[in-house]
């Protein structure tokens, strides 16, 4: 009866995610979907905790405890009642990927070249794993910008690849920007194995079907078998001809129904064929850079994208296109979905919640640096790059650096929510983890 008992207490709560390891993007698949009550809009600020550097990591909520990772160079603790810190870990370079709970570890990943796993209530150093080494992407004379022998960093590469754990938790698989896939012993940090790709890795692996999907900037997908590290197959991303130097892939996958879904920057999103790697459909974007981790709930596809602010919703078989929505900036903030809603931020600082049948937002919420910066950063409360610049020579990268950091004052919505027990979870790069209630 004992046993019977504890079964009966288990099942609720396996049913709504509350045994799951907290992840980006709510699941090792990257679905985006929160089983939770059908929350649709927000309903104020709970609490909102300040960290000294930007915040493009996403929040992993789990037990009580939000986790979240800062430019300050350190990964957070915070209590989701009262919004106090619980504990700070602090690392030798920002902590631009985001973190990922299982049971009473924490893994996350940092500038400084180490991947590190924490006693998730106490923040002892658990082990730590040291990569060939972490960067931005960037070239010579970027995108054709003086000067040409200078240096430069891809402004727009604001992620390091984040860890997910095994569906047994013995292992820990992440991305490098050494090119390489890893899996580790999730209890001791000892590698396992690893797969070599051409490019930098700062996308998040998905796992699905004992297989690890992830793509590179060499413009490769790969799809990796999670036990023993070999290939099973790869796809071919395209190029746009005038800005072939950093072409690639920095959007995580999506698995659903044998399928698996990413964006590129080379302006289309794609559906695959999970096991053969086939193009079954893909959606041209404009030109558009998609940045965000697709959302896959009841047969739909939800994606954002960069230049043309777009949410869209797509069925997930067929490709076609069912609504969109336009924002006010960039979308790099992936959606997290409820079962009637959508919410994700923009790069001017609003954090939407749009209807899943109409396409239609239903409210949004804006942080201070918006509220304060938007009549002289904003052209018709709209990302205006060219409003900006107007009296300043583009072909500079000092413009293109001057410009961002003028966008910076509105708070950009970078971190993608994570949502629990009615509240939203989201970082900005105003070096803020906002906690507002939902409703």
């Amino acid at each position: 009866m004992k046993k019977l008992f504890f079964l009966i207490l288990l099942l609720p709560l396996m049913a709504f995610g509350q045994l799951l390891p907290a992840t980006f993007h709510a699941d090792a698949k990257h679905t985006g979907v929160y089983t939770t009550k059908n929350y649709s809009a927000f309903a104020g600020l709970k609490w909102k905790f300040t960290t000294n550097g930007k915040v493009f990591s996403s929040p992993a909520v789990s037990n009580g405890t939000a986790y979240i990772g800062s430019e300050d160079h350190s990964l957070y603790a915070i209590d989701t009642k009262t919004g106090k810190k619980i504990w700070e870990f602090c690392t030798g370079g920002a902590v631009h990927s985001s973190p990922s709970v299982n049971k009473n570890v924490v893994c996350f990943g940092s500038y400084d070249g180490y991947y590190y796993a924490l006693n998730a209530r106490t923040g002892k150093l658990l082990w730590k794993f040291k990569t060939g080494g972490e960067k931005k992407v960037g070239a010579k004379g970027l995108w054709t910008m003086q000067p040409k022998d200078e240096y430069m960093d891809d402004l727009y590469d604001f992620f390091l690849s984040s860890p997910i754990f095994s569906t047994n938790a013995s292992t820990v698989y992440f991305g490098s920007s050494d090119g390489k896939l890893y899996a580790v012993n999730a209890s001791t940090g000892k590698l396992k194995w690893s797969f070599k790709t051409g490019g930098l890795i700062h996308t998040n692996p998905a796992l699905y079907n004992g297989k690890l999907y992830v793509g590179s900037w060499d413009t490769y997908f790969y799809a990796i078998d999670a036990v023993t590290g070999k290939l099973v197959w790869k796809f071919k991303t395209g190029i746009q001809p005038d800005y072939h130097v950093l072409e690639g892939i920095q959007a995580s996958a999506t698995c659903s129904n044998g399928m698996v879904y990413f964006g590129a920057r080379d302006g289309f999103f794609y559906a695959l064929n999970a096991v053969t790697g086939k193009l079954n459909w893909k959606y041209a974007a404009d030109n558009s850079w998609i940045l965000t981790t697709a959302a896959i709930q009841n047969g739909r596809v939800y994606i954002g994208t960069s230049d043309t602010y777009l949410f869209l919703a797509f069925d997930a078989i067929t490709g076609k296109q069912l609504f969109k929505y336009k924002a006010n900036g960039y979308l790099y903030s992936s959606p997290a979905l409820t079962a009637s809603t959508a919410f994700f931020g923009d790069f001017t600082g609003k954090m939407f919640a749009v209807d899943l049948k109409s396409g239609q937002s239903n409210t949004a919420y804006a942080v201070p640096g918006r509220l304060r910066n938007a009549a002289t950063v904003l052209r018709s409360d709209t990302l205006d790059y060219s409003y900006l610049t107007k009296d300043k020579d583009n072909a500079l990268y000092s413009t293109s650096v001057n410009t961002m950091d003028r966008f910076y004052t509105l708070g950009p919505i970078v971190s993608s929510p994570a949502i629990s027990k009615g509240v939203i979870y989201f970082g900005s790069a105003d070096g803020y983890l906002y906690a507002v209630n939902l409703k």
